[in-house]
């Protein structure tokens, strides 16, 4: 186990923060009450280190070069097929409002080949230079968005043989195993019909909102801003009043997974020794506000991106220090312990996985990390014991 690994679920709280709340005098005391956190959860990991690397190992195939400020892969289903985009990639230029990353080249949405052959199948557009993926249920449908010849983003549902479908304006986020879509249309969360006669899931009081996932029992969550403009997850109701889920404390939260269990997780803020951080989330889906703080890695900041229907929580979290993010699996009882994936690949991978972006039901992750040369590449990780 190398020193890196070692470091994996030391869980203090850094002082990786997003804002410094105005007053905050008590430097010497939060790094005290730091330093005693860091302290106790070294002896936590020294009695978890053997259960984790003993009990959960991954093999792990890399799907190819992703571009940098970009996630790559987007979404698995159970069958192990891949889909998400590649080829915009950002680079930084000097603007008269001072530095800023400008996109370069077009987004191309594409079928990862798993076998990390690299024949990855291009899913085309709607007409148009760009596209992108986002979701990919059981039965192989795929939907995302797509320029289509007049330059409009449109709603896509793509055909790898490339009779792509026109869902109208508005970009696809997921689709169910029932075929049903949820996503964006001009500002408010919807539910695309081939018809046309899309479902407006309206907001909570506020202008806008946006639909990220839905299960097979068709229940929607995602985003909606309040009526003081405070961005909330959601749980949307099509017949009914839309649930706030509330935050940790804070002002801010979305969802971004739904599992058939009626489980959702995703991100909200809380303050922290005098510091506002952003954490993953399990949300209560009743709307009471009894949300489970997942915890990081030992630094301040977290996001859970995707929950299987077995319960396990994939996303990225800061380790202690202020270092890059690792992905992450999360424990979902919010005790702490949690698993920097790194610290169960191979010893001599040499991979540093950055992100977990989704994950099936049979515990194959999907992400991005850097490669043992140092590039930006896409991976697929599946437990030794489904080799």
């Amino acid at each position: 186990m190398s020193d890196t690994n070692r470091r994996i679920i030391i869980l203090l709280v850094g002082f990786t923060t997003v804002s410094l709340l105005p007053g905050c005098t008590n430097w010497e005391k939060n790094y005290r009450a730091s330093e005693k956190n860091y302290r106790a959860s070294e002896k936590k990991y020294k009695a978890l280190e053997k259960i984790y690397t003993s009990q959960l190992q991954y093999q792990i195939t890399d799907l190819g070069k992703v571009e940098k400020y970009s996630r790559g892969v987007k979404s698995i289903n159970d069958n192990g097929q891949i889909v998400g985009s590649v080829g915009l990639r950002y680079v930084w230029v000097e603007t008269s409002c001072g530095r800023a990353l400008v996109p370069r080249g077009h987004s191309r949405a594409v079928l990862f080949d798993p076998t990390g052959a690299g024949n990855n199948t291009e899913l085309g557009s709607l007409g148009g230079k760009e596209s992108r993926a986002h979701s990919i249920n059981n039965k192989s449908q795929i939907v995302g968005s797509a320029q289509t010849n007049s330059g409009n983003v449109h709603t896509c549902l793509f055909d790898p043989a490339g009779e792509n479908i026109d869902l109208g304006e508005g970009s696809a986020i997921c689709i169910n195993d029932n075929g049903e879509i949820v996503g964006v249309s001009g500002d408010h969360a919807c539910v695309f019909q081939r018809s046309g006669e899309n479902i407006d899931l309206g907001t909570l009081g506020g202008d806008h909102s946006s639909a990220k996932t839905i299960n097979n029992k068709g229940q929607i969550a995602g985003w909606a801003h309040t009526s003081s403009g405070d961005m909330h997850a959601c749980l949307f109701k099509p017949e009914g009043e839309n649930t706030d889920l509330g935050t940790l404390g804070g002002k801010e939260s979305y969802a971004l997974s739904i599992n058939d269990n009626g489980q959702i997780v995703g991100q909200a803020n809380k303050i922290l020794n005098d510091f506002m951080v952003y954490c993953a989330c399990l949300f209560d889906p009743s709307g009471a506000g009894n949300n489970i703080d997942l915890g990081t890695l030992g630094g301040g900041y977290s996001i859970a991106y995707a929950i299987n229907d077995n319960g396990q929580i994939v996303g990225s979290a800061g380790t202690s220090g202020g270092g890059r993010s690792r992905a992450c699996l999360f424990d979902p009882t919010g005790s702490g312990a949690n698993i920097d994936l790194n610290m169960v690949l191979p010893e001599s991978s040499g991979w540093v996985l950055e992100f977990a972006i989704s994950i099936n039901n049979n515990g194959w992750i999907v992400g991005k990390g850097r490669n043992p040369a140092g590039e930006e590449h896409a991976y697929l990780l599946t437990p030794r014991s489904n080799r």
